[in-house]
């Protein structure tokens, strides 16, 4: 499993030109599942993305989560995380996930984080969208759960 994670002021994604997640300040997740992946690495994912501490504090020092700023998420499938672009100029997407095995984890993942009670978003799996955001800082992580 692998995300990209901004920090944002604001973000939503558009199917077609239709808005289908719209959040304001929060975490913006772009997620790509391998077929290395389960319910348990989601389960650890989500506790991190929910815990993982870069919002800043009144100090100014990256020292609260989500759930401390009570902060929304978006979460946008993205299988191109997995691409591979070593050998020539053409990605190659081998090391992702089987569609079957991706979409079932994504919608577990979502299920999982709303739990939270917190507004979490999302884009549809397997289509194409569209992502506008305002990154905040900009603060930018890419986490790695091989």
């Amino acid at each position: 499993m692998r995300v990209i994670i901004q920090r944002v002021l604001n973000a939503h994604v558009k199917i077609k030109s239709d808005v289908v997640g719209n959040i304001n300040q929060g975490l913006l997740v772009l997620v790509g599942f391998s077929d290395n992946d389960d319910e348990n690495t989601v389960i650890k994912m989500c506790e991190k993305l929910l815990n993982l501490r870069i919002f800043s504090d009144d100090k100014g020092k990256m020292n609260l989560s989500l759930i401390d700023i009570s902060g929304e998420m978006l979460i946008v499938s993205n299988f191109t995380l997995y691409g591979n672009a070593d050998k020539g100029n053409r990605p190659n997407f081998s090391n992702a996930g089987r569609p079957d095995l991706a979409a079932t984890l994504y919608q577990y993942m979502i299920e999982n984080l709303k739990r939270s009670g917190l507004n979490i978003q999302s884009g549809e799996f397997g289509a194409m969208m569209e992502v506008t955001l305002t990154n905040d800082g900009p603060v930018t992580l890419i986490i790695d759960k091989e």
